[in-house]
């Protein structure tokens, strides 16, 4: 993602409207990621060197919680607690992403190069939606 698009993205004189729309951007990368995990978990798992059943329960998992991301940032006014649980919750699963890498995965070759690059994405999100949460408390 370029800093142009990011900046385009993020132009607005309202702090409500760039935490909504950084909210939005999570809620659509997370579910479209989550739906292609779960509609073709079989070769990706394969591409990636992860398991099928991993990749199929992560799918659910991120479509549902993309879902939910995406509710927030409907709210014309996201609460702050529930947008500092998707920051958290961000942090953290690239955080676990990282650590999957060293502890539990074997992957191929595009396997090592997406994991992190997915974790970085996720918290390059994060502090893009504690940078905007930070403006709108002010």
């Amino acid at each position: 993602m370029s800093a142009t698009l990011i900046g385009s993205i993020a132009r607005t004189a309202e702090p409500q409207s760039m935490l909504r729309r950084f909210l939005a951007l999570d809620s659509l990368v997370t579910t479209a990621n989550g739906l292609a995990y779960a509609a073709f978990s079989a070769p990706l798992g394969r591409l990636l060197g992860v398991g099928q059943g991993l990749l199929l329960g992560l799918g659910i998992l991120l479509v549902a919680y993309g879902a939910a991301v995406g509710l927030l940032a409907s709210r014309r006014r996201p609460p702050a607690f529930p947008v500092k649980l998707v920051i958290e919750t961000n942090y953290a699963w690239a955080a676990l992403s990282l650590v999957s890498l060293a502890v539990w995965f074997s992957p191929t070759a595009a396997g090592a190069v997406w994991i992190p690059a997915q974790a970085l994405v996720v918290a390059g999100f994060a502090l893009l939606q504690q940078l905007a949460l930070r403006s709108v408390a002010k």
